[in-house]
């Protein structure tokens, strides 16, 4: 066991030296507690690391990277000698921090700290909605644990302290933390940012408290852990460790985000007695891990593969439901499902939103979600009740006040298998962009829907007005973004989002009433861009989206009635979606022939200018008054609009 544990202190120093970058501290401190938990806890399948019912590990502290490479190198993953040699280095497979799609036996794009336990809790939420679901007193196919490996600076983001407080509300019983204290962070010791107990902390948000002497003490983890698995309420071990153990400046900063050198490798290499050249592990280690991982592990596979024989057999119309989830497939009839409002029908689009989520979710049964304390006004809300212990059925979460880990909770639903979607005011979504980003970079299907999408939010004023989001979301490489027009756009946006393999969507939505007026289908909406109402012989062209298309469908009219103008209106509802698709569609919907044009939209214009030559948007933030009376104040209406495409 101890040249094992060595194993993956030195393969990690070899690593970082190598690149000459990365954070040995947690390497040397935290060796055993991995060996521990994947030795003799975790449930995996290395040569099936996709098995569903396998244990999650996230390594939320992911600047330790090199530690998790080690040891999913000594498991059996796909993870050579000589990938290990490329860390940190360019077009390697093991990155700097762990990532998602990239890596073998990684569950989740970890580094921003504090991300990756949030991510874990939507994980366990998950598990805990599937065992409900899906398992019957005789036959359990969904039964494993999510384990999370965290550093003092994770437990210092609001992130992870939003979802540890619902992690405990909910009584998530098979989430296990560990957590590696070791008193360090990198500008020095942690009582210098921080002075809580810890133990008082957990246990006051409802979690199972232990603490472990010494990182090094096997018997002591092995025992905490398994306490931790027959807890009813979620855990935390608490961990002493040695912040780069064994090196000459052990114990300090210094050891956490620097290489140590070769010259002190070699030191400690003759004071662990492992005399073995760099990224050459000897034969027993190897032999020692497969041991105890896949002879313990091959035996659950096996059954597990028999009890989904016997389940197909005795529950035929759940076990393809799980088939599916487990595949990521969605069979659903959209068309007959989602039937389409006729013209002239007038609704806020978050009401839209409200009526098609329930038809959706009674259909799709891994549909879960909810909202940041705000279902009464978004609309978004799941079905069944709220998911609790006692309901663990329940696909409508109350997230409470806590939008950044509602969007990291969702991510971890997400890697999960689960159709998982949030729903907040738009202005909110300053506070969950991190775990948005982290979705697109996971390039997982996340859905993100927000309401109040504008100054027409009105009374509130201009803390709750949003303006920049919508440029920052259409900025983010690999999310797409979609503000439907009126209650058709949001139902085919909708689809759009379910529809999606790889790929986040934020729906933004209105809080005031927008008019069906024109026809809209799928191919429509997944192009970014249609024709919503063309004129014979147009000379110019204006581009809206959300409820900015009714303005400017009715300026087309006035054009036309009372100018003898015609002009051709565009709804774009995606910026990104109308970017890739091919020059003969762009040129369809805005032939370059025609450079007379207009957006307009209750936004930042700046990211218009490659559609159009003149932009009416916002650039200030809002004001606080009825949202009609806003819109008139900023010149959102028919006779402004006119003037300024006439000055064009």
């Amino acid at each position: 066991m101890e040249k094992s544990i060595n194993a993956i202190r030195f393969l990690g120093l070899d690593m970082i030296n190598r690149a000459n970058s990365g954070h040995p501290g947690i390497v040397l401190g935290a060796a055993p507690v991995m060996y521990q938990l994947f030795t003799k806890h975790m449930k995996i399948t290395p040569s099936d690391s996709a098995w569903f019912d396998r244990d999650r590990f996230v390594l939320s502290a992911g600047h330790g990277s090199a530690l998790l490479y080690a040891t999913l190198h000594l498991s059996g993953y796909e993870l050579s000698t000589e990938d290990l040699k490329g860390f940190r280095q360019l077009n390697s497979i093991t990155p700097g921090h762990p990532e998602y799609r990239h890596t073998d036996g990684v569950e989740a794009t970890t580094g921003p700290l504090g991300q990756g336990i949030s991510n874990a809790i939507g994980m366990a939420i998950a598990e805990s909605y599937l065992r409900a679901t899906f398992n019957k007193d005789d036959l359990n196919i969904v039964d494993h644990y999510t384990y999370v490996l965290c550093g003092d600076g994770d437990l210092q983001e609001g992130v992870a302290l939003e979802g540890l407080s619902l992690a405990g509300h909910l009584g998530l019983e098979r989430l296990i933390i560990l957590f590696d204290s070791n008193d360090v962070q990198l500008d020095g010791p942690t009582h210098e940012a921080v002075s809580e107990d810890i133990e008082m902390k957990m246990k006051s948000m409802n979690w199972h408290y232990q603490r472990v002497d010494d990182a090094n003490d096997l018997d002591a983890l092995d025992q905490a852990i398994e306490n931790a698995k027959s807890s009813d309420q979620p855990s935390f071990i608490e961990v002493k460790s040695i912040i780069g153990f064994g090196a000459e400046k052990q114990g300090t900063s210094a050891t956490h985000g620097a290489p140590i050198g070769k010259e002190e490798t070699e030191r400690m290499r003759e004071k662990f007695n492992f005399p073995h050249e760099p990224f050459n592990i000897p034969e027993e280690v190897y032999r020692d891990f497969f041991e105890k991982i896949n002879d313990r592990n091959g035996k659950a596979h096996a059954e597990w593969v028999e009890k989904m024989d016997e389940y197909q057999e005795r529950y035929p119309k759940l076990s393809d439901q799980f088939e599916q989830i487990i595949s990521r497939e969605v069979d659903v009839d959209y068309e007959d499902l989602l039937e389409l409002e006729p013209i002239g029908t007038e609704e806020a689009t978050r009401a839209s939103i409200g009526k098609i989520l329930p038809k959706l979710s009674e259909q799709i049964i891994e549909m879960v979600g909810g909202s940041a304390d705000l279902s009464g006004s978004t609309k978004v809300k799941g079905i069944n009740g709220n998911f609790t212990k006692d309901n663990p059925t329940g696909r409508n979460i109350n997230f409470g006040v806590r939008e950044h880990a509602m969007a990291a909770i969702v991510n971890g639903m997400v890697l999960h298998n689960l159709k998982g979607y949030s729903g907040g005011f738009f202005i909110f979504s300053d506070y969950m962009k991190p775990s948005i980003r982290l979705a697109a970079l996971m390039e997982i299907p996340s859905i993100f829907i927000f309401t109040h999408d504008s100054i027409a939010v009105g009374e509130d004023g201009p803390t709750h007005e949003p303006i920049e989001q919508l440029a920052v979301f259409r900025s983010t490489p690999h999310l797409v973004t979609i503000r439907p027009a009126h209650a058709n756009e949001v139902r085919f946006a909708m689809r759009y989002a379910l529809e999606s393999k790889r790929t986040p969507v934020a729906i933004v939505l209105t809080r005031q009433n927008t008019k069906v007026l024109t026809d809209v289908t799928y191919k429509n909406l997944k192009q970014g861009a249609y024709v919503a109402r063309d004129a014979d012989n147009f000379e110019g062209i204006l581009i809206a989206t959300g409820s900015e298309v009714e303005l400017a469908l009715n300026v087309q009219e006035y054009l036309a009635n009372e100018k003898d103008i015609h002009v051709r209106v565009v709804s774009m509802p995606s910026m990104e979606l109308f970017r890739q698709q091919p020059k003969k569609v762009q040129e369809a919907v805005l032939p370059s022939s025609c450079t007379k044009r207009l957006a307009i939209e209750l936004g930042a214009p700046h990211l218009w200018y490659q559609f159009a030559s003149n932009v009416y948007g916002m650039e200030s933030f809002g004001v606080s008054a009825p949202g009609e009376d806003a819109q008139k104040h900023f010149g959102f209406t028919v006779e402004n609009i006119v003037k300024k495409y006439l000055s064009i």
